[in-house]
């Protein structure tokens, strides 16, 4: 057995019996070196409640090279991607030190939903949004913790209302879905509440961050475009009814 299998092994057997730490390491296809790490979200942030899964490569060179991380699980964050997972965090480049470990290295990234940088973003329209509107990021970011990361609203518990709540600015991307539509009656649509690329609804709604009007807003909420109802209203009929 290699240093580099005997090494991952320990890793694995260590964090499983650790439980007071909350997190565990599953190999994928029986590969100790393609592993599957999962935490729960931090208390008092949007994202407590949810469980975030990492995808986990294991490289030639480790421990003398960083592993290679990216989330599963779709998190609203300013260090992580939202269309790909991708996160930006200085121990997965050159901050990485092979006294790191696995577990180590997975609880930072949960102290890291703790702590967002936005100065130093990977998606940067969600930086922008919680440097503009920290209110409004922290709806979003617990709203797809809910829908994303098995949080309790997912469960069956409704959010409470709240008057002043876009609902249809916090909705996300559509599940499902991997891009927009394109076509000759796709056009870029201004919106009210503040919107960012990774909260399009897949029918091509970009908008750069501009105010939408009254009457598109009032469109989508009269077509109920929110939540799980999204999956029964198809793409034609949102943009049939956004361009009459």
């Amino acid at each position: 057995m290699d240093a580099r299998l005997r090494r991952v092994n320990k890793e694995i057997a260590d964090c499983k019996n650790d439980k007071s730490s909350n997190i565990s390491i599953d190999l994928i296809d029986n590969s100790a070196f393609h592993l599957r790490g999962s935490f729960p979200g931090p208390k008092d942030t949007p994202y407590e409640g949810g469980t975030f899964e990492v995808d986990i490569v294991i490289p030639e060179s480790y421990p003398f090279q960083p592993v290679k991380m990216k989330f599963v699980t779709k998190v609203y964050h300013p260090n992580v991607s939202s269309a790909s997972g991708a996160i930006c965090l200085d121990i997965l480049k050159d901050a990485w030190s092979p006294v790191l470990t696995l577990k180590s290295t997975l609880i930072s990234l949960q102290s890291l939903l703790c702590s967002p940088e936005p100065n130093d973003p990977q998606d940067a329209e969600v930086a922008k949004h919680y440097t503009t509107s920290k209110r409004s990021f922290e709806e979003t970011a617990r709203y797809w913790t809910q829908v994303y990361a098995g949080g309790s609203a997912s469960r069956g518990k409704a959010p409470a209302k709240d008057p002043q709540r876009d609902e249809v600015a916090i909705a996300g991307p559509r599940k499902g879905t991997c891009g927009p539509i394109r076509g000759p009656r796709v056009r870029t649509i201004e919106s009210r509440a503040y919107l960012t690329d990774s909260m399009i609804f897949h029918v091509h709604l970009l908008i750069s961050s501009r105010p939408l009007s009254h009457g598109q807003i009032d469109v989508l909420r009269r077509l109920n475009y929110r939540g799980a109802n999204v999956a029964n209203i198809s793409e034609d009929k949102v943009v049939e009814e956004l361009l009459k």
